[in-house]
């Protein structure tokens, strides 16, 4: 049971990295940080999926919310970085 937490906890951690890289990423000419933080973001997300399948079904609240932000931080971080290259 203890390992399902720490992995739970460790994609979280990882989740809310990935969203804080993808908001670093939204300053003007540090857009490029996307290709790293989506890479990470994905490691998270695999993270997540994994802590979510080996959860009891009560307890897989905080691997699903990890799941959701680094979700987030690949689909929006990749629309920015594909309306970047658009403008330049």
């Amino acid at each position: 049971m203890e390992a399902d937490s720490s992995m739970q906890m460790l994609a979280l951690v990882w989740g809310i990295l990935a969203i804080f890289g993808f908001a670093i990423a939204f300053i003007p000419c540090l857009g490029s940080l996307n290709w790293i933080n989506i890479p990470f973001a994905l490691v998270g997300t695999v993270i997540s999926l994994l802590a979510r399948n080996t959860a009891s079904p009560n307890s897989s609240g905080v691997a699903t919310t990890a799941l959701i932000l680094n979700l987030i931080a690949v689909v929006i971080g990749f629309l920015r970085l594909k309306a970047g290259l658009f403008l330049f």
